[in-house]
């Protein structure tokens, strides 16, 4: 059976300084990686919010199903924490978004299609010893939502409809939304957005963001497309020209861990993820309040994969 460990807000912030002062040496979550302790374990990790923990659980059924020994490090914080925890060995396996990577590892990409983003990508994981399987159709980009009260207050319908607005209002997301090229900065750059009135770090499109947004602490929010809550409570998605590549759901795994076996299972998984499978598994969690492993499993059963 394998092993379920999460990491909170505490230590995420923790391991950020470790892996930035250290270039990731050991630490109590992410100690004994299955790379690293020379087993046969695979370790998938995760970030921090529900789709991820989603994904993960995934991962690690399909591939015990298989007979593969698994361990599991979730919800370990954001992908400047995790992702370096990967290419040190200290996870090997992580669901992860395309185009996200391409723009983690290369700041300066311009690539858009899913096409052009995966042979990108390819040579900058193999220089970090990793790979990436195959994708699924499922995109889940960034997102920007208000409430339709806001959107009627303001004139708001789109993206670029925030020029000349935002500095009448506050918006709210995760802390490094002030410097992804997908976040505050792409708004400046693509719509020539001026800064907002304020900024409040909440988290990933998560339970802190849901409230703020309907309480009116904040009138922009950032979200994921895949989200529940969108439709739940009625928010107007605001669309534009995209700020972002292609986002498809892939695997990405250190190359040393990435059996023919384990490749073979994971692959099988990827073309069923659907993006209006993933918003109905994200909604179970996190309008109906499901546990992330048993909406996972039940998927999983539902589709004769485990």
């Amino acid at each position: 059976m394998r092993r379920i460990r999460f990491a909170g807000a505490a230590v995420a912030v923790s391991l950020a300084l470790l892996l930035a002062a250290c270039g990731g040496g050991g630490n109590d979550a992410l100690e004994g990686g299955g790379s690293q302790s020379g087993g046969s374990t695979v370790t998938v990790g995760s970030t921090n919010f529900t789709e991820q923990l989603i994904l993960a659980q995934m991962y690690a059924a399909v591939l015990e199903k298989a007979g593969v020994k698994v361990d599991t490090r979730l919800n370990l914080g954001a992908r400047e924490v995790v992702f370096p925890a990967l290419v040190n060995g200290d996870i090997d396996l992580l669901p992860e978004y395309n185009g996200s990577v391409l723009s983690f590892l290369d700041k300066n990409a311009t690539q858009t299609t899913s096409e052009e983003v995966n042979s990108a990508l390819a040579p900058l994981l193999d220089a970090k010893g990793l790979v990436a399987l195959d994708q699924s159709p499922a995109e889940d980009k960034d997102g920007w939502a208000v409430t339709k009260a806001t959107a009627d207050k303001y004139g708001l319908a789109k993206l670029s409809d925030l020029k000349g607005k935002a500095g009448q209002l506050v918006v709210g997301g995760p802390p490094e939304l002030k410097t992804r090229p997908a976040g505050i900065p792409g708004l400046k750059k693509v719509y020539g957005i001026e800064d907002f009135k304020e900024f409040k770090a909440l988290d990933a499109g998560g339970p802190l963001t849901t409230s703020a947004l309907n309480k009116g602490d904040i009138d922009v929010g950032r979200v994921f497309t895949t989200q529940g809550s969108i439709a739940r409570y009625g928010w107007v998605l605001l669309e534009d020209k995209p700020l972002e590549p292609a986002q498809n759901i892939v695997p990405i795994g250190r190359k040393d861990a990435m059996t023919d076996q384990v490749k073979q299972v994971l692959n099988g998984l990827a073309a069923k993820i659907t993006t209006e499978e993933l918003t109905k598994l994200n909604k179970q969690v996190d309008i109906d309040k499901d546990d992330p492993e048993k909406v996972a499993t039940d998927w999983l059963k539902s589709q004769g994969l485990v």
